[in-house]
């Protein structure tokens, strides 16, 4: 068995592993893998943990990623997974050695792995490891299940927790960035550091897709992105009122922002609601691109499973076209034709305003459609499909409810529609007088 478990060590530290898969020299407590999609993020983790639990016996140690499910298919079950590389080893118990219902894993030399979902922060007050694998802890909801998970590493003489992440910038994510007390290291890599693994068609994809975009530096690239000077929105912004699930609802649009170009622009199409308490919801994001009926059909697929009341569309610059689309195929469709007679800015800033009242919530991850919010500037040469969507999707549900009025009882309305703090006397968009 030893010479076994020697083996497998020397075949993925000597002969697979990359240099930057393989756990820094130091005495730190957490190892940062902060890498593209594709990098082999999973694999390192594997391996580690493996390594770890393999080589402490009687040891506990905890897998936590964004879900159960993730934890389970992925991180365990997965083809580079926990699962493969303790069987490599010849470790796993051959009875009982894997219950995917509960999520644990035995090892024959007592060490036992258990999968915890970070939607259950509560899960992980009682338990206590010897160390653990976090995988995509930027996309957690909520930051308390990697807090939890730290108060529990409290077993051995050294616990120590590997982190597996594409970065987004989210507070939690810069705070353990900015520490400077040799607790944390960091690897940094691309998608592109393991294209010998790769599929080389989908690493054109990928390339002719997000290469050169913000998107790409975050998803293929490993970059931790800063704020946009000069745009409406920023990812804490978005974050700070990020929500799980969809509360009741007394309004639900479906909002279109046609292409009408042959360049391949996308149609943007937004599902958004409106609750009882003037509070708003980004619920889905069904945008494509293709030929109008293709468009056309995805439109309807969002107001059929979300059981919209109304389609919003934007009928500027030869937009009729999309009423006329839809009416082909379901002559019926509650459709609501809207003209835009102010600039994009003008438009956008009040439901910015909004977003910053904390009265408009994301219901889960919108990675497109945010790229675009907290990306564009006025002076853009390119029209945000996603973005307008959404502005006329919040634009129509503010219109038709109190939420107006409320904006308008807190603040400033000037005559091009910009919402300015009471105290303000000058617009701070058009910089016009502002009535006293």
């Amino acid at each position: 068995m030893a010479a076994r478990i020697a083996a497998a060590q020397v075949r993925w530290e000597h002969q697979l592993a990359r240099p930057n898969q393989l756990p820094p020299d130091g005495d730190w407590v957490i190892w940062m893998i902060r890498a593209g999609r594709g990098f082999g993020k999973t694999r390192i983790g594997a391996e580690t943990l493996a390594k770890w639990a393999i080589r402490n016996p009687n040891t506990r140690w905890a897998v936590i990623a964004p879900t159960f499910g993730d934890a389970r298919d992925t991180c365990v079950e997965g083809e580079s997974g926990l699962l493969n590389i303790v069987h490599r080893y010849g470790m796993l118990k051959p009875r009982n050695g894997w219950n995917r219902s509960t999520g644990e894993m035995r090892l024959i030399n007592g060490s036992r792995i258990k999968c915890f979902s970070g939607d259950e922060p509560d899960r992980l007050r009682g338990p206590q490891h010897h160390g653990a694998w976090v995988d995509e802890l930027a996309a957690f909801k909520y930051p308390d299940a990697f807090d939890q998970l730290q108060f529990g590493l409290r077993l051995g003489e050294h616990p120590r927790t590997i982190i597996t992440t594409t970065p987004r910038p989210k507070p939690f994510i810069r705070a353990l960035l900015n520490r400077r007390d040799g607790s944390l290291v960091v690897t940094n890599g691309s998608t592109f550091d393991n294209a010998d693994n790769l599929a080389p068609s989908a690493l054109a994809e990928l390339m002719a897709r997000y290469d050169g975009t913000r998107l790409g530096r975050q998803e293929l690239y490993g970059e931790l992105l800063e704020d946009v000077e000069g745009a409406l929105w920023t990812l804490q912004l978005i974050e700070q009122n990020r929500l799980p699930e969809v509360p009741q609802l007394v309004r639900t649009v479906v909002a279109v922002d046609p292409s009408v170009t042959d360049t391949g622009d996308e149609t943007g199409i937004i599902v958004a609601g409106r609750d009882s308490k003037q509070h708003g919801y980004v619920i889905a994001d069904y945008s494509v691109r293709g030929t109008p009926d293709r468009w056309a059909r995805r439109v309807i697929d969002a107001y059929d499973e979300h059981q919209a009341d109304s389609i919003v569309v934007e009928v500027n610059q030869g937009g009729q076209m999309i009423s006329q689309v839809l009416r082909t195929i379901r002559p019926n469709l509650p459709i609501r034709e809207v003209r835009a007679t102010k600039g994009k800015q003008v438009r956008a800033e009040p439901i910015s305003a909004l977003y910053e009242q904390g009265r408009i919530h994301h219901i889960g991850v919108f990675e497109e459609l945010e790229e675009q919010l907290t990306t564009w500037t006025p002076d853009a040469p390119k029209s945000p499909d996603r973005l307008d969507a959404l502005v006329w999707a919040f634009t129509e549900l503010i219109q038709h409810s109190g939420a107006l009025s409320y904006l308008q009882a807190i603040a400033k309305i000037c005559s091009c529609g910009y919402p300015n703090k009471q105290t303000n006397t000058v617009c701070e968009s058009c910089r016009l007088p502002l009535a006293a």
